[in-house]
Order: C-alpha cells, then structure tokens, then sequence
C-alpha cells in the first residue's frame, strides 16, 4: 500500500474509467473523495466497496465545471481528511457531431465540464496540494487532444486544452515539487464503447496496433504509478495509453 495515509480526489470517480482509478488507488491505501453529479447510486456502492477494504472515503456530488460547485468539492475534502495530496481530473463529457452541424451550446458544454471544470479543481485544490509531501495532479486528457478526431471539435479542443493546462502547471508547481501530468487514453471498454455500432469499433480496432480496446483498469493502473514516489521525476508529461493508436 504505497499510497497509505494520502488523500485523493477523483472528480467523476463514481461510474467508468473513474470507478476504476477510485478503486485502485483505494487499493494503495489512499483515502477517497469520490465526485459525482448525477450518479449517487453507483457513488454509494462504490462507497461502500472501498469501506469494506478498511480505507475511508465519502461521496460528494458537485457539477465541476461550476466554479462554486468545483468549491464545494475541494472543502469538504479537506475539511473531513485534513489534508489532499492528490487530484485526478477524471470527469468528463462528449456531445460529438461535425462542425457545420454543431450547436454553440454543444461547444460550450463540454469546454465548460473538460476544460474549465479542471481549472476550477486545480485552482481550489492547489494551495492544499502544495502543502503536501507527495503532492500530485493527474489530468485525464485523451487521444481526441493529441490527434484530434472528426465530429469532435468540442471534446479535442477541451481535451488538447487539458494538456497545455498540465505544461502549464508542471511549471509553476515545480518548486513545491508537485507534478502535474496527464494520461490520454484511447479507446477504453466503457458503457460508452459499448454504443459503438460494429462498424465503428472494426475501423477502431483497424487503427490500433494491439487490435484490442483497453480495459479501465489499465488508465488505473497508470494513474497510481502517476500518483506514487516512482513517479517522482515526471511533471508535465502525456502519457497515450492507446494501445498504439497514435504511433
């Protein structure tokens, strides 16, 4: 349990990829403030998952792509544990369509959840952070940032600005020796994979080298090395976990 007695956010961390990075950081002994918006269901199994293996951790629903909200969400995290020593930028939302048929609103929401939403935990959750011994921030982005993809302008934009955020802070959090990175997963089997008509996912499979979708776990995974000591040297980093996607 390398991550014994710290205390980690993840934002979105009740249902997909989230449900996952909670679980295995629980696993290494983090205390866990899972955020939700709408799903109080799963964040209370989930809740109750993590108590049965001895470690603590509360749920709290908060929209945090509202700066207020995004607030609430960092005090009661501190105010229960004392202390946060890791964030995890998880939450996220798509609303994919082509450009010429896109809605403003359809832009903006998804900025305003990916992109600002991680702004507003960073900027709450800093001054926290950097009072930590092991402090760390991990950002979800995703391959849609890297490369970019067709019909999602909004989620790429977000996505690529989530990365130029975690630069950005790697920088000005150096000194406090706090790392800031971000994961860019590729396809990961979630339930939003599983809407894939089949054509789709062949042409996916067709451009991953491993022929294979990744599984949650496997972000998880890279998200506790991220958050450990062996992580200790790298800031301001992407790390594609893609299965060869983007080579």
């Amino acid at each position: 349990m390398d991550l014994k007695n710290r205390v980690a956010i993840v934002t979105g961390g009740a249902s997909g990829i989230g449900r996952f990075i909670s679980l295995e950081l629980a696993k290494q002994g983090c205390q866990i403030v899972v955020n939700y918006h709408r799903s109080i269901d799963k964040a209370n199994s989930l809740i109750k998952e993590i108590e049965d293996m001895g470690i603590k951790a509360i749920a709290v629903q908060a929209n945090i792509g509202l700066f207020d909200e995004a607030k609430k969400l960092v005090d009661a995290a501190k105010d229960t544990f004392g202390q946060i020593d890791i964030l995890v930028n998880n939450a996220g939302i798509t609303s994919d369509q082509l450009m010429l048929r896109m809605k403003e609103e359809q832009f903006d929401q998804v900025i305003h959840t990916n992109l600002k939403g991680v702004w507003n935990m960073c900027k709450h959750s800093a001054r926290h952070i950097l009072k930590s011994s092991h402090g760390r921030i991990i950002n979800i982005s995703s391959v849609s940032g890297v490369a970019g993809n067709a019909g999602q302008s909004n989620y790429s934009a977000s996505k690529a600005g989530v990365i130029g955020l975690t630069k950005t802070l790697a920088k000005e959090f150096a000194s406090r020796m706090v790392t800031v990175n971000a994961i860019a997963p590729g396809f990961i089997e979630t339930n939003m994979t599983d809407q894939l008509d089949e054509q789709t996912k062949r042409s996916i499979l067709e451009l991953t080298a491993l022929k294979r979708f990744g599984q949650p776990e496997e972000v998880a995974y890279v998200v506790h090395f991220l958050a450990s000591d062996k992580a200790a040297y790298i800031t301001g980093q992407t790390l594609v976990v893609d299965g060869g996607m983007v080579i």
